[in-house]
C-alpha cells in the first residue's frame, strides 16, 4: 500500500504538467505512452515548436546527394577548371564534325604526353595549366615534376602545345574530357603526342623493304 501511493501521485503530477502546458496534443500522446510521460511531453513540444512533423525529414537524403557532389568537386582544387565547366564548354560529337580541324581525327597511341592544337593566339601557359592541372596531384612531388607544358608561340608550330602528364591514365582522361573544349572561342584538338620511337621503327621498316 505504501509503494502504490507514490506511484499514483507520480502519474497525477505528469498529467498535471501535460494538461497545463499543451493539453490537446499531449493528452493523445500520454494515452499511448503513459509510462514515458516526460519524454512524450518533450517530443510533442519540439514537434509543435518546429511545426515540422515527419514530412520535413524527407529532404535529408537530397542533402546527402549534395554532400557527394561537393566531395567530388573538392577532389580538384579550385585553382583548376571544374568538370562541369569542362562539359559545359565542350563541343558535342555532332558539333565537332562541322569543324575541319576535327576531320579525320584520331586520338593516337596512348602515352603520358598529349598534343594540343588549334589554340587561339591569346592562349597562355597559365590557361593550359588551369585546364590540365586538374589531372595532376600537386601534393605529389613526382607528379608535380612530371607535369610539363610547352606552348609554341612562334613559327609553324604556333597555336600548338605539348603537355606532359604523370601517367597514361591521366593523359587518357585529359584527352577524353578536354578534346573539343572551346578556349577563347576556338575548340581545342587534343591527341596523344607522337613519340620518337614509332617513327624510327617505321624508317627501319622502309629500309628493310
Amino acid at each position: 500500500d505504501v509503494f502504490e501511493q507514490p506511484q499514483h501521485i507520480g502519474h497525477k503530477k505528469i498529467e498535471f504538467h501535460i494538461s497545463t502546458e499543451i493539453p490537446a496534443v499531449l493528452q493523445i500522446n500520454s494515452e499511448k505512452e503513459e509510462k514515458n510521460g516526460k519524454t512524450v511531453y518533450l517530443y510533442a513540444a519540439t514537434e509543435e515548436m518546429n511545426n515540422t512533423g515527419f514530412g520535413r525529414i524527407f529532404p535529408a537524403p537530397s542533402s546527402n546527394d549534395k554532400m557527394e557532389t561537393e566531395e567530388e568537386d573538392d577532389e580538384i582544387p579550385s585553382e583548376f577548371i571544374s568538370r562541369k565547366d569542362l562539359e559545359k564548354n565542350r563541343l558535342s560529337r555532332e558539333e565537332m564534325e562541322k569543324f575541319s580541324v576535327f576531320k579525320n581525327y584520331e586520338p593516337g597511341d596512348p602515352n603520358c604526353r598529349i598534343y594540343v592544337k588549334n589554340l587561339a593566339k591569346q592562349v597562355q601557359e597559365k590557361d593550359l595549366k588551369f585546364i590540365f592541372g586538374r589531372y595532376v596531384d600537386f601534393q605529389s612531388e613526382v607528379e608535380r615534376n612530371m607535369f610539363d607544358i610547352r606552348l609554341m608561340k612562334e613559327g609553324r608550330m604556333k597555336g600548338q602545345a605539348f603537355i606532359g602528364l604523370p601517367n597514361e591514365k591521366a593523359a587518357a582522361k585529359a584527352l577524353k574530357e578536354a578534346n573539343g573544349y572551346v578556349l577563347f572561342e576556338k575548340p581545342m584538338v587534343v591527341q596523344f603526342a607522337r613519340s620518337a620511337r614509332p617513327k624510327q621503327d617505321a624508317n627501319e621498316g622502309k629500309r628493310k623493304k
